[in-house]
């Protein structure tokens, strides 16, 4: 949303957090017999009145006015058809979806995890992994022989076979056959959740039981453990390994002819464009995004360059997997503190596999919150329908819908349909479900849409199941038709209507002044010796331009030269400045030296209208509005009630 946009929002009552709802609320006022409640009229002056800086409208009865001009602007919105914009729809719609955010999580779960995540970053860990797939959907009976398969290996290990050893013989991750199972250093958030766990639990040195992951199980073992070095960059020159057939020796003499050069004084930039083989950073001087421990495919290399010190920021040639490597330290990074990773930690989790918790965690009361009954004919009617088609990919919907419009079960006031259950499971189908019998399956499919269901009718519902939320997304429904109402009925028209604005501008009785002012040349420099001399020419008559041409190149513009009209108090004057034409002899400001020649003293005289059109735009539009009102009066009917509003009024004032 632009800053406009914003302001006009919060300009008219959009709030930050509603105040309890009053519990006998009355009818305050109508607007053809539209009735608007004390409970609003309460909670908006209550939220909104520190922010009032005109003490008329503390005044409840000139509050009650503005609300109610207010409310008829959000009137005549409605009435000209503005809330069936598709971008009003589309933004309303946006707002809504982050709002409701705080609402359909567990905090309690997101502060936990948050916090476990931040404990873990503090440590990095070495571990290897033997791994047993299993697919994400497999059968129980697919998921068990997986499970009894990495048993057996953890018996194996257990028996004191070697980790490396058994992992390039079983393990199913095909880099295992390399790297004997070893994943090298990483710390929290760089691998799926459950296998993080599992070797932040593991105690050093020792093997986990078989944990279960997307991919399917693994055995892990921790090899260490270490503080976390937090994230680095640096910049690097690299001249790659020589492949097979070719002068073996060459790639470590020419990079001990580049070292040299960086010894005799030569630039790392300069060297890292000519000489690195590495195409993405080698133009840009051979600088790397920072990294963390893990992220490189070279611990070598992560290592050399963690190992550098501001003392020590370059270091020798060395060889990596890839080739010969020199380093140079651009800036170490160690880890934030707990608050300032709050937000970056929260965006984290809501895309990693832990956020699987907080929906867990909501979802499991949610569901003792809306129990279900399922019709079990209606269920029978729908399941039969699932085919073994379905594991293919290629089941489609009965042609004839109409059997399955029966209620499946309800969640309060809303039927959730048998077909509706049948046009989730056709989407299910590209989930990759593993061949089962489909009783199980649609049982399986009919609880995940339960959940499903619950979750999107607790979304749905939050107006009526939170006052608060209800509150703000109404002020924030009626701030965006209020601004497009504006945009169009005023601010527009007062920028287009050229005759009304010079009318209005002639019919004010103070106009817009302008203060003695002077026209001017003013020359700055930072060295008080350069800004003699170029304003030694200034009164030598030389022209701004030649001023300039002497002591400014395109590197460095070493004088400063403005000329303009300057009103009597404009900072850009040097202070205690004579209001006198002529010249006035250096004066220092802060780190400038400035000369300055008055050519013309302006006395004090009226603003034209484009002088001070923005103020006569403003001011116009303010007019406008005033009168608007007044005719929307005329256009609705607007009836309050004395009896409540005085209720109101010794209420607010208690």
């Amino acid at each position: 949303m632009s800053i406009k946009k914003i302001i006009a929002v919060v300009s008219v009552f959009i709030a930050m957090v509603a105040q309890a709802q009053q519990k006998n609320k009355e009818i305050l006022f109508t607007i053809n017999d539209k009735p608007y409640y004390t409970d609003e009229f309460i909670r908006v002056y209550n939220k909104n009145i520190d922010l009032v800086k005109d003490e008329s409208q503390k005044d409840l009865n000139n509050y009650l006015n503005l609300f109610i001009g207010y409310k008829l602007k959000v009137n005549k919105a409605y009435k000209l058809g503005l809330q069936e914009s598709e971008s009003y729809k589309s933004e309303l719609k946006n707002y809504r979806n982050q709002l409701a955010k705080s609402y359909t999580t567990d905090k309690k779960v997101t502060e936990e995890l948050i916090q476990e995540g931040y404990s873990r970053l503090q440590k990095e860990i070495n571990a290897s992994h033997i791994l047993i797939t299993c697919e994400e959907n497999a059968t129980a009976e697919d998921t068990l022989a997986a499970y009894h398969k990495a048993m057996a290996v953890k018996k194996r290990l257990d028996s004191g076979e070697d980790f490396a050893t058994v992992a390039k013989e079983v393990s199913q991750d095909p880099s295992a056959k390399e790297n004997g199972g070893n994943l090298g250093y990483f710390s929290a958030f760089r691998m799926v959740y459950p296998f993080e766990t599992a070797a932040y639990k593991t105690p050093l040195g020792k093997v986990s039981n078989p944990v279960r992951t997307r991919f399917g199980y693994h055995i892990v073992k921790v090899n260490d453990v270490r503080p976390n070095r937090g994230e680095i960059q640096v910049a690097h020159i690299m001249i790659m390994k020589a492949k097979e057939g070719e002068d073996q020796e060459k790639p470590k003499k020419l990079i001990d002819e580049v070292y040299a050069k960086l010894q005799n004084g030569e630039k790392f930039e300069d060297l890292a464009k000519q000489y690195s083989e590495d195409k993405s950073s080698g133009p840009k001087g051979g600088v790397l995004n920072r990294f963390a421990s893990g992220q490189l495919s070279s611990e070598i290399f992560e290592n050399k360059a963690f190992g550098l010190t501001k003392d020590s920021p370059v270091s020798e040639p060395f060889q990596s997997e890839f080739g010969w490597h020199i380093v140079k330290l651009i800036e170490k990074y160690p880890l934030k503190t707990l608050e300032e990773s709050r937000a970056e930690l929260d965006n984290k989790i809501g895309k990693d596999d832990r956020s699987i918790r907080i929906s867990n965690s909501l979802t499991d009361k949610l569901v003792k919150k809306y129990p279900i009954k399922v019709q079990k004919q209606e269920f029978k009617k729908v399941s039969d329908a699932i085919t073994s088609a379905f594991f293919d990919k290629k089941w489609e919907l009965p042609t004839n819908k109409s059997p399955y419009e029966a209620t499946l079960f309800a969640i309060e006031n809303k039927n959730i349909k048998g077909i509706d259950f049948l046009e989730f499971v056709k989407k299910q189908q590209y989930q990759n479900y593993a061949k089962q019998d489909l009783a199980k399956l649609s049982n399986q499919l009919l609880d995940k849409f339960k959940k499903e269901q619950i979750n999107l009718y607790y979304n749905d519902n939050l107006e009526n199941e939170f006052p608060e939320f209800a509150h703000t997304m109404q002020e924030y429904r009626e701030g965006l038709l209020l601004f497009d109402l504006m945009e169009k009925e005023l601010w527009q028209k007062a920028k287009t209507d050229t005759l009304g604005l010079k009318k209005f501008y002639a019919d004010m009785p103070e106009k817009p002044m302008w203060k003695p002012r002077a026209k001017a040349i003013l020359v700055a420099s930072t060295s008080e010796k350069t800004a003699k001399e170029a304003f030694k020419m200034l009164k030598q008559n030389k022209t701004i331009q030649q001023i300039k041409d002497k002591f400014n190149t395109k590197e460095n513009a070493a004088v400063q030269i403005t000329e303009g009209v300057y009103e009597n108090t404009d900072v850009a004057l040097p202070k205690g400045l004579p209001f006198t034409a002529g010249f006035h002899d250096l004066v220092k400001q802060g780190d400038f030296y400035t000369g300055t020649q008055i050519l013309t003293i302006l006395p004090a005289s009226v603003k034209t209208l484009d002088e001070c059109k923005s103020k006569v735009i403003n001011d116009y539009q303010q007019y406008l509005e005033q009168h608007w009102v007044d005719e929307l009066k005329k256009e609705f009917v607007v009836k309050v009630n004395p009896n409540v509003f005085d209720t109101v009024k010794a209420a607010l004032k208690k």
